[in-house]
């Protein structure tokens, strides 16, 4: 089987670093572990006493990930990223200490199931900003605050937006200075006091590093940057953090020199996605190779192969063909035989398709 490996190490460094960048910048964050999909080996490793001390709480977006989090630390504090559905209220009070909401409905049915437990819910409201993903609308801010501060299980202890993640609208000074306002605003006019304006994740690291953000602006949402040690909205690497977290690996279950051009008519059958092809060369041939992974476990321009001679050919629901020319190296032995592995760098979008396929063996360094 091709597996991925998760150098567990380099992603605990990571968290260490950011726990003292964020310290030295006042800044509060909570670890998001969605692209982990709750893997209680991962969550074992990583999130260990000593980590998660320094660290305001552990999110994600899935109710079971939420359940393993309480199964493998009943501790940890929590937090649910995204606006939860009513059908699943009494889930979210029971394994979230916080969640992120937009809509007065689910808070009010957040408040019943608090109420049933016996318990305190906190909330944290989501404001639009342009990425029109969730969020209140700006005009309709006061009025939704009023009603949920009513609610007498629900406690609102900040306010928060999400930018980047659906259009890619790139957070700013002026986008997170409005949401600064808004929190003055509600503070003035209902007397209460927001503890937290959630403005930051991945994306928004590079904001702080060049004192580019709002002072109030004291709470991160962050996964990319600890699992890959990049800020999403350049690629590029954030200080020292390790960038080398995981590689994944397929195995060459066959290796033979074919035709670059198909023999036969083409149809609209076939469910993979392929190269373009000259008819022109009919005659000339390569080396492909066969990979034993597929559309089912990655999408292929979500990774990168190492050796940059190599180049895709095609990818089925299981099996991905790539092109190893003459298959010689410059000395003129032969390059890859089968049973031999090919390397690639997966983004973030492939460790989590990887991390959640039954066909790909995960593996721990």
């Amino acid at each position: 089987m091709a597996e991925l490996v998760i150098h567990t190490d380099r992603i605990r460094e990571n968290i260490n670093y950011l726990n003292s960048y964020f310290k030295s910048n006042n800044i509060e964050w909570s670890l998001v572990t969605k692209v982990f999909s709750g893997d209680k080996v991962f969550l074992k490793k990583i999130l260990t006493k000593k980590l998660i001390s320094k660290i305001h709480s552990v999110g994600d977006s899935r109710l079971t990930s939420l359940r393993n989090l309480r199964e493998v630390n009943p501790n940890i504090k929590t937090i649910y990223i995204k606006p939860p559905a009513v059908i699943y209220s009494d889930e979210i009070v029971k394994y979230a200490d916080i969640s992120l909401n937009s809509s007065l409905s689910t808070i009010e049915a957040l408040n019943c199931s608090a109420k049933r437990l016996g318990i305190i819910h906190k909330i944290i409201i989501m404001i639009e900003l342009g990425e029109l993903r969730e969020g209140v609308n700006r005009e309709d801010i006061l009025e939704f605050y009023r009603k949920v501060f009513n609610l007498s299980n629900i406690e609102v202890i900040g306010i928060g937006s999400n930018l980047g993640c659906m259009y890619g609208v790139e957070p700013s000074y002026d986008k997170l200075l409005q949401l600064s306002l808004y929190k003055e605003l509600i503070s003035a006019k209902f007397q209460k006091n927001l503890k937290y304006i959630s403005g930051g994740t991945s994306i928004t690291l590079p904001l702080v590093e060049n004192r580019v953000i709002p002072k109030d602006i004291n709470h991160f949402r962050i996964g990319e940057a600890i699992f890959f040690g990049i800020s999403p909205l350049s690629g590029e690497k954030f200080k020292d953090l390790n960038t080398d977290t995981f590689e994944f690996y397929a195995n060459i279950i066959e290796l033979k020199e074919k035709h670059l051009v198909p023999d036969g008519i083409i149809s609209d059958a076939n469910i993979g996605h392929t190269v373009e092809f000259d008819e022109n060369n009919v005659q000339e041939t390569s080396y492909k190779a066969i990979l034993d992974f597929g559309l089912l476990d990655v999408d292929k321009k979500d990774i990168e192969v190492e050796d940059k001679d190599l180049s895709f050919v095609g990818i089925t629901s299981d099996m991905l063909v790539i092109d190893v020319g003459t298959n010689r190296k410059a000395s003129g032995q032969v390059k890859y035989k089968v049973g031999d592995k090919i390397r690639f760098k997966p983004n973030y979008m492939a460790v989590a398709r990887l991390l959640n396929s039954k066909f790909i063996d995960k593996i721990y360094d």
